[in-house]
């Protein structure tokens, strides 16, 4: 510290401040020690054996030639069969609607047994960890043979 005058003629004392700074930073340190990953995959072969629905449709047309009086028939399901009716309209004396066929759709399913080879994969890895040391010496080993 040193001793000084102000302007007045007394004695003032002036004190130095100091202040730190941090800098941070960052730096990659090569340690020598390592990993080594060893990856083997397997396979494994599966047979799936199940069923699978078949479905064929049977289609027949029906002859009906019957005269409709009144509202028109609409499609229909009669059990597991759907029943179009195709009409047509005929001039006679007057116009009236004819039911000139059905068309008869039959949906019939059967089990078909289906097998199929099916391949699955699975890794598997093992780990080695080793150090500085360890990986020179086992250059040196090597060198040796």
């Amino acid at each position: 510290m040193a001793a000084q005058t102000d302007e007045g003629g007394a004695p003032s004392l002036h004190v130095p401040l100091v202040q730190e700074a941090l800098l941070l930073g960052r730096r990659t340190v090569e340690t020598g020690a390592g990993v080594r990953v060893h990856k083997t995959v397997s396979e494994e072969t599966w047979r799936v054996d199940d069923t699978v629905q078949n479905q064929q449709l049977e289609i027949e047309h029906v002859k009906r030639d019957v005269w409709v009086e009144g509202e028109p028939p609409t499609q229909r399901h009669e059990g597991a069969t759907l029943v179009i009716p195709v009409l047509e309209e005929v001039l006679v004396v007057q116009k009236r609607v004819r039911l000139k066929e059905e068309i008869r759709i039959t949906a019939r399913s059967q089990p078909v047994p289906v097998s199929n080879s099916v391949v699955l994969r699975s890794e598997h890895a093992s780990i080695e960890r080793f150090a500085a040391a360890d990986e020179a010496g086992a250059k040196d080993a090597a060198k040796n043979t």
